[in-house]
C-alpha cells in the first residue's frame, strides 16, 4: 500500500535540519544497505528455509504500517509467529505462544528485521526513525504527535532501545492493555523528540547503542 490514507493525520510543519532528513540521510540510507545487502542474504537464504521448514505458512510477514509523508507501506519481517496470530492481537506478550521456535531467537537477536533492507532501498524506511506503528494507533496520534509521520520511519529509535525488552514490560495477562497504558505513550514521546530533533549525530548515536543493546539483550538471555 502506498497510496495516501486518508485517515492518517497530516502534518507540514517544519523540520530540524530539513536538508539532512531529506536528501543525506536517504544517500547514506541507500548506500549503507547497498553495502549490507550481499552478507545480508548471506544470512536471509537460510533463516529463509528455517522459518519455513519451522512452520507450516509464508516466510516474510507483510503488514501494513503508517510511514513517511502520511503514507501507508508494507512492512517486511521474517514471520516469528504462526500464520494469523496478528487476528488474536498486535502485542506480543512474555512467553506468547504464538511465537514458533525460529521466531523466538530472531527476535533476540533482531534478525526477523533483516528483510526491511528492502523497505530501506524501496524509500520505505531508513536505519533509524520513529518505529513505525499499527494503523489502529497511527490514526489515533494527537496534533503533537503528527509530526512523526513527517520523517522516515526506521529499524531503531530510541523508544526501541528503552523498550528492547517489551515482551517482559507487558507481561503474559493483558499484554494489549498493558502496551497502550504504560508503554505506547511514552514511545510516542521519544518518537516526536526524535522527529523534532533528527541529525546526523543522533542517528549515528542511536544506530551504535541499537547494536550494542542487541549484543547485550542475546548475552543475558543466554545466561
Amino acid at each position: 500500500m502506498t497510496a495516501q490514507t486518508e485517515n492518517l493525520p497530516y502534518w507540514d510543519g517544519p523540520l530540524s535540519h530539513p536538508f539532512y532528513s531529506h536528501v543525506v540521510k536517504r544517500i547514506l540510507d541507500v548506500v549503507l544497505a547497498l553495502v549490507l545487502l550481499v552478507p545480508g542474504l548471506v544470512v536471509m537464504i537460510p533463516l529463509a528455509v528455517w522459518v519455513k521448514l519451522d512452520s507450516p505458512g509464508p516466510v516474510l510477514y507483510k503488514a501494513p504500517r503508517g510511514g513517511y509523508h502520511n503514507r501507508t507501506f508494507q512492512i517486511y519481517k521474517f514471520r516469528s509467529m504462526v500464520v494469523g496470530a496478528d487476528k488474536t492481537g498486535g502485542c506480543t506478550a512474555l512467553h506468547d505462544s504464538r511465537v514458533t521456535r525460529s521466531g523466538r531467537i530472531m527476535r533476540r537477536l533482531k534478525l526477523d528485521e533483516l528483510p526491511q533492507l528492502f523497505n530501506i532501498l524501496r524509500g520505505d524506511m531508513s536505519f533509524v526513525g520513529p518505529r513505525p506503528e499499527l494503523l489502529l494507533y497511527t490514526t489515533q496520534y494527537t496534533r503533537d504527535e503528527e509530526c512523526i509521520l513527517w520523517v522516515r520511519p526506521g529499524i531503531t529509535d530510541r523508544s526501541s532501545l528503552v523498550y528492547i525488552a517489551q515482551d517482559e514490560i507487558v507481561g503474559e495477562e493483558n499484554p494489549v492493555e498493558n502496551y497502550e497504558k504504560y508503554i505506547l505513550p511514552e514511545k510516542n514521546r521519544l518518537r516526536v523528540e526524535y522527529a523534532r530533533n533528527q541529525s546526523f549525530l543522533l542517528d549515528a548515536g542511536l544506530f551504535l547503542e541499537t547494536i550494542a543493546g542487541v549484543f547485550r539483550k542475546a548475552g543475558t538471555k543466554a545466561k
